[in-house]
């Protein structure tokens, strides 16, 4: 019998985190804004106050891959700097560079970096897709027992599951190939490829006060209504949802299936960004006692809630794009006029919050 040498037994021993993570979730959000929120929550922040700062529309066309946490970014490769500017965060995607893929998770947690790997749900025991349907998506891995061969993942997306799962369900979730999938046009056919996702969270902190908002709000302002975006090729602000609306019309009509499948997938990110701007604004304005900011929170949350009739149309009128096209302009329309109204909702905010009190 060969002797288990101590660097080799040390190297099995469990590695999980101190504590079991939160759960963040709200109905319009993403597996990504979930496992961010559940991290910034782990990290002893509000994670409404640090997502929902940002209010913008941003599309990159010919970006948009399916997969449930596909957000456009305005910096390449960190998605948390995109969604959360005003804050110290920022985040990068990695693959393993071993042959021991669950022992770099491990050293990763031992250190106390809480990994968030992308998954393919057919593979997972707790998703109601397992063994049914491809679909690419994320889960916060917590702890790794290669001795037991499992793996702990928290996933707060419905049904909430956190617990433990064989090992050789996660690494087969986590390289699989997620070929596409008649029964999810959305996030199937995107190669997982055991790719894994990082947070890092900084400091200072900013503060959760009235001018610290508002300074966001003037930023968000200035680049909502900006004629032109100043990064080459994306769509943004009211001019680029605009824009991006005529264009879903437009390929509608053209009879163009790919534009619309694209819709409900890069709408989602939009629609959370929104849901959790208009939640901010509104839970600061009670708390504040500022009714402009209370109904600004509920002009961008009745903007967000429009975003469901473009992607919904959009997800089941692709397969006769033609016979969705007006349809898709009347949603469209609606939901530019939305983000219009709100838009100036917010604005009259920032002049409350400007007054000094009493």
């Amino acid at each position: 019998m060969t002797a288990t040498t101590p660097e080799v037994a040390a190297a099995m021993l469990p590695s999980q985190a101190a504590r079991q993570p939160p759960t963040f979730y709200r109905d319009p959000i993403s597996c990504l804004q979930s496992v961010f929120g559940a991290l910034l929550t782990h990290a002893g922040h509000d994670p409404v106050a640090a997502l929902g700062a940002r209010w913008e529309f941003r599309h990159i066309p010919g970006d948009v891959r399916p997969e449930e946490f596909y957000y456009p970014e305005r910096s390449p490769g960190d998605v948390a700097a995109t969604m959360m500017p005003y804050h110290p965060v920022c985040s990068s995607w990695s693959v393993p560079t071993t042959a021991d893929p669950l022992g770099e998770l491990a050293a990763l947690i031992d250190g106390g970096v809480l990994p968030v790997a992308a998954v393919d749900n057919y593979h997972l025991p707790f998703r109601p897709a397992f063994h049914d349907v491809h679909a690419a998506h994320l889960v916060l891995v917590f702890g790794v027992d290669r001795t037991r061969g499992l793996v702990l993942v928290s996933d707060t997306m419905p049904p909430a599951f956190s617990g433990a799962i064989r090992a050789e369900d996660f690494l087969a979730a986590w390289g699989s190939s997620n070929p596409a999938d008649d029964q999810d046009a959305f996030f199937s056919d995107a190669r997982i490829g055991r790719r894994y996702l990082t947070l890092d969270i900084g400091a200072p902190w900013p503060g959760d006060d009235p001018a610290t908002l508002m300074a966001a709000l003037r930023a968000n302002d200035t680049d909502l209504h900006a004629e032109r975006s100043p990064h080459s090729g994306h769509w943004t602000g009211l001019a680029g949802l605009r824009r991006y609306v005529e264009h879903v019309v437009e390929a509608s009509r053209a009879g163009d299936s790919d534009v619309l499948k694209s819709v409900y997938t890069f709408g989602w990110g939009q629609q959370a960004m929104c849901s959790l701007h208009g939640e901010l604004l509104r839970a600061r304005g009670h708390a504040w006692a500022v009714p402009a900011l209370r109904e600004a929170g509920r002009q961008v949350e009745t903007a967000a809630h429009t975003w469901s009739g473009l992607r919904l149309t959009a997800a089941h009128g692709w397969p006769d794009p033609v016979a969705a096209a007006d349809d898709l302009h009347r949603h469209g329309t609606r939901l530019c006029r939305r983000y219009e109204a709100a838009a100036t909702a917010v604005a009259r905010a920032v002049t409350a919050l400007a007054q000094p009190p009493g």
